[in-house]
């Protein structure tokens, strides 16, 4: 009787697990500045998800102005340094022994990204943008088939 009442924390537990694994992600905007949804007042603004910030590359997901629904990659250039640490710890804080670590460190400055899109009528939506180190925040610019031109800003 007990392993059934168990039995729900456990699935519970699972099911939140598998969503922390998901990642994070963060919302794009893209505003047009020129061609025909420029010209419309207000202007429709596109709201897109971006999957995976936490890292380098991921998924891109949203819809145009007439509800067509697109999906694609975006992908950020960040160069990254790499350090190890081996050998004998002879501190009084931690105790004697050995010392081993890992680390990954953005390096500063700003990095470089592009987004690549493919909608269900086959529009396609590129574009590029910059965002500062170790950030998911940025700013850009992209196009699209249909003669328009956004800013992006995330």
């Amino acid at each position: 009787m007990a392993a059934r009442i168990h039995r729900p924390i456990h699935l519970g537990l699972i099911a939140l697990l598998a969503l922390a694994a998901c990642g994070s992600s963060s919302d794009m905007q893209l505003y047009p500045t020129a061609g025909p949804l420029a010209k419309e007042t207000p202007p429709p603004v596109i709201h897109a998800t971006a999957d995976t910030t936490e890292g380098t590359s991921g998924a891109l997901r949203f819809r145009l102005a007439d509800r067509t629904k697109c999906s694609g990659t975006w992908s950020a250039l960040a160069p990254k340094v790499v350090s190890k640490t081996r050998g004998v710890s002879l501190t009084l804080r931690g105790g004697p022994g050995g010392k081993f670590d890992n680390s990954v460190e953005s390096v500063g400055g700003i990095n470089t990204g592009e987004i690549y899109a493919v909608c269900k009528d086959g529009t396609v939506v590129k574009g590029t943008f910059v965002m500062g180190s170790s950030t998911t925040s940025g700013t850009g610019e992209a196009t699209d088939t249909r003669g328009n031109t956004y800013k992006l800003l995330f």
